[in-house]
Parts: C-alpha cells; structure tokens; sequence
C-alpha cells in the first residue's frame, strides 16, 4: 500500500568476477543478479570484469519483489561508463527483467508512482503493462520503456523520444459507472428482498440475506454492485492502489468499478484481514470501496467472523508485527446469506425441516451476537413461487433502481457534509442520534420496538440509520412511523427466537 524510494548504487572494481547485492534483500532480490547479468548481455553491452557490488539503500529496510531488476541494471551500465551519470539523475526506475531484456510489469506501480513524486522526482521509467497506473499521478512524466536497450537509448537522448503514458481517468469513470454485470430485472418475485437490495445500496448498509437452498441469495446478492454509484476519483485511486499492490491492477490504468469480493468459507483469519511478511491486505481491504460477500455464513469459522466486527465499525485493519505496523483500508459493504438451520427447511411451506430446536440454536450460534448485532438488515428471502419463476415479464432492472440509489446518496451527501461521510452506514452511533433525528410519532414507535423486542443500543442506532435512508429515498426530511416500522420490520433475526427462524 505505501512504497519507500530504495537509492541503488553500484560500484565496479578490479579483482576477481563476482556479484554481491547488499542493503537486506531478499530472495527474489538476490535473485537479481542472474536476470540483471543475462539482460545486460542480451542487450548487446559488455558486461563489466571483476568484482561489482550493488548496494541498496536505506540498508536497513528489507527488501522484495523484482521490481529493482531495472534500477540495479542501469546503475552498473551508469558504474562502468555505458551511461553518463547526469542521465541518471532525476529519474526513477520501476520493473522486472527477463532473460531477454525485456521489461515487465510489477505489483504496486500507482503506490511507487506516489512516492516518486512525494520525493521531488519528476521522471519514472517503467514497464509499459503499468505505467498507465503511474500516470495517475498528475505531477509526474511516466514513460513506459519495453526492453533494457529502450531505457539506455531514452537516457542517453537517443532516437526517438516517447511520450509520456497518459490514463484517461474521466472515460474510465464514465465507462466504470455504467451498469455492468447481472441485472437485478432477472430476479423474479422477492419483492421484500429487493426492497432491501436497494436500501442497502441507498445507505450503505450490511445485509444478511436468510432462507431455503436455491431461494435466490446469491443471485441477489451478486446484483448489489449494479446498484451501487460509480466511485469517486479518490475512491476509484484507492481502490486501484489495493489491487494494485497484489497485482490485481488494471491494464487500463485505473480500476473504475466497485469491487466485488466472494472469498470461500475455508479462508483462514489472514486471508480475511492481511497479514503475511511483508503484511499484504486480506479480502476485507480487496473489497474497500465495493461489496464483500459471504455465502453460507455459519460456515465460516467462529474465529474468522469475528475479526469482522472491529474492521465493521472503524473501517481500517491495523495490523502491529514484529518491527512494523501496516494500516489497510477496510470501507466495505458486507452482504451474507445463510440458511434457516442445518438442513435449510426450517419454515418453508413445502418441505419440512429435520432439525430439532437444539440443532437450530446450535446451527445459529455458530455466528456471535456482536457481529449479528452490526448487520443493519436481516431479511428473509423465502420459496419462490412457481408462477413467479414462470413469469415472462421482467422486473425493475438495476439501472433504474440505480438512479434512485444516487438520488438518496446525493440527499445524505448534502447532510453529512461536515461529518465527512457520504452514506448513513459510515456514521458512529452518537453522530447518528445527532443527525438521524426522527418526528416525535416515529421516536415513540421506536421506543416501543425497542421495549417489546429488547433491542441493543446498536440495533438502535441501526434501526435510526435504515429508517433515514428509507426517508431519503422516499424525499423526506426526517424518518417517520412507516419508516420505522420498515426499518424494524428489516431486523427480521431479531424478532424472532433461535427455533422460529
């Protein structure tokens, strides 16, 4: 996520041939000397005779990845008088070698573009396959080199100059924003369902979907994206600089879509949240601008759940190892979907469950109440009915839906500007009693619910959150009655026991 500038210096002198890479490299660094002496080679230079050592400063941070292949060559062609020292100067370099000579892409371009620049450098030579993703950086010339012999001839001013790469960030946005994907006009019935789809994407909210196998979980879930915003330039930067640095970037240069992260229930807790040396960002950073699903919950791990529940309320992963301390994004959307009980049935009108009331509290407590308690919609997706399936008209698709999901956004923009958020389900609880402030009928409504159910103070502020973004969705300036008791009526979980599912 963040890149540090590594000064690479090299020296040639007499004595017997040898190749020494100091400054705490790792393998893949060590490693360097044979593709760096092949590619000088390939190149049609001499390679220098006797003893060349290669020092990579600041010596006390470790350093990974190939990614220095083509500074370190360059500093020895610069050591033994194939490049004039002042073509060096003010340029960065960023890329792998082959055999060949040729230069290839790495991991983390738009991050080391940053740091270039944040240092006063003006120049950045790099592998065309990434240099669109440096050229991100506005104060920065980003010139994409393909070989070894290509970077030699720009910095001694020989032939033709490239221009510099150029990333059309408006057209990626526009192209970005546009729907894409499955269509929510495919889904057929579920119009409670539905309605939660759209204010989850309204307010940003965490969505549990509950109900029978082949009930249409999924295929609503994988809908959510298409009914989401396009990002921000700054939140479409973000998003590129996580892939980015796992090498998941964009051949276009910037990532413009909203990611969407579906990992297996067999992940382990530092595929969720980072981990690793150096610390790489877990599936919860992937997703950091877009939506994180979690398909068959309960059957994820205990342990593994859990670790949501702080990224959930802080938005950030923090990550302390030994001599280091890594911060990851982590402003995601969680949307989970789970059966009734073990065998699924629990409920349905046609098949019946085999469960006994023990082995659905069971099944059900595989997931703690604290992270229960932070998803703001609980909605039960049942049976659908056979005419439905058979229906040949097409519901409301994900387009127009979509722009009735920007029109609640641009209302919230409006209200929380000065808090510095732009949906409801990015609010702490004691901004949302301040900002999400119901009409006297709907507080007392809320009251009630809150009597009858024994609700938390969470599920409060959660119930305030829902029921404000229904309110700006419906025009309406603060929550009333009816939109309470929808956004009640969205706890499904939480009014019913553990054996009435």
């Amino acid at each position: 996520m963040e890149a540090a500038l590594i000064r690479v210096e090299a020296d040639v002198a007499g004595g017997l041939p040898r190749f020494t890479i100091v400054g705490l490299p790792d393998g893949a660094v060590r490693e360097a000397a044979e593709r760096v002496r092949a590619a000088v080679k390939r190149g049609g230079f001499e390679w220098p005779a006797g003893r060349i050592t290669v020092n990579l400063a600041p010596a006390s941070l470790r350093k990974s990845g190939a990614g220095l292949d083509l500074a370190i060559a360059l500093a020895i062609l610069g050591a033994s008088g194939v490049l004039p020292p002042r073509g060096l100067a003010g340029t960065a370099f960023l890329g792998e070698l082959s055999l060949s000579g040729d230069v290839r892409p790495v991991s983390g371009a738009l991050a080391v573009a940053r740091a270039v620049a944040q240092n006063g450098t003006s120049r950045l030579l790099t592998a065309a396959g990434c240099a669109r993703e440096a050229a991100l950086v506005p104060a920065l010339k980003v010139y994409p080199v393909a070989s070894l012999t290509a970077a030699v001839e720009l910095l001694r001013g020989e032939g033709e100059k490239p221009s510099p790469a150029h990333c059309e960030v408006v057209q990626l946005l526009a192209r970005g924003g546009k729907a894409g994907g499955p269509d929510l006009a495919e889904v057929r019935g579920q119009g409670q369902a539905r309605r939660a789809l759209e204010v989850a994407a309204a307010g940003g909210h965490n969505l549990l979907l509950y109900g029978p196998p082949g009930s249409g979980k999924t295929m609503l879930a994988r809908r959510l994206p298409g009914l989401l915003p396009a990002p921000t330039l700054e939140e479409a930067l973000e998003i590129t600089q996580i892939a980015s640095c796992i090498g998941l970037g964009s051949s276009a240069g910037l990532v413009a879509r909203r990611p969407f992260r579906a990992p297996h229930h067999t992940l382990t807790p530092a595929a969720l949240v980072g981990g690793g040396v150096p610390p790489r960002p877990g599936e919860i950073s992937l997703a950091h601008g877009g939506v994180l699903f979690l398909d068959e919950l309960p059957e994820f791990g205990r342990r593994v759940l859990d670790l949501l529940r702080q990224p959930l309320e802080e938005r950030a992963v923090v990550l302390n190892r030994a001599g280091r301390t890594a911060v990851f994004p982590a402003c995601f959307q969680m949307v989970a979907a789970m059966n009734p009980c073990a065998c699924g049935y629990l409920g349905d009108p046609v098949r019946t469950c085999i469960c006994t009331p023990h082995a659905v509290a069971r099944y059900r407590g595989r997931i703690s109440g604290p992270l229960l308690d932070r998803i703001d919609l609980q909605v039960e997706v049942p049976r659908p009915a056979p005419t439905d399936l058979h229906d040949t008209n097409e519901g409301e698709g994900s387009e127009r839906v979509r722009s009735r999901v920007e029109a609640a956004r641009a209302r919230q923009m409006a209200r929380y500007a000065h808090v510095a958020t732009a949906v409801t389900g990015r609010l702490d609880g004691a901004s949302v009693r301040r900002l999400c402030r119901p009409t006297d009928a709907g507080g007392r409504l809320l009251v009630q619910a809150m009597t009858r159910l024994a609700l938390s103070a969470r599920a409060h502020d959660a119930i305030l959150k829902v029921a404000q973004t229904l309110a700006d969705m419906a025009g309406l300036p603060q929550a009333g009655p009816s939109q309470i008791a929808e956004a009640v009526a969205f706890r499904g979980l939480d009014r019913l026991p553990a054996n009435e599912v």
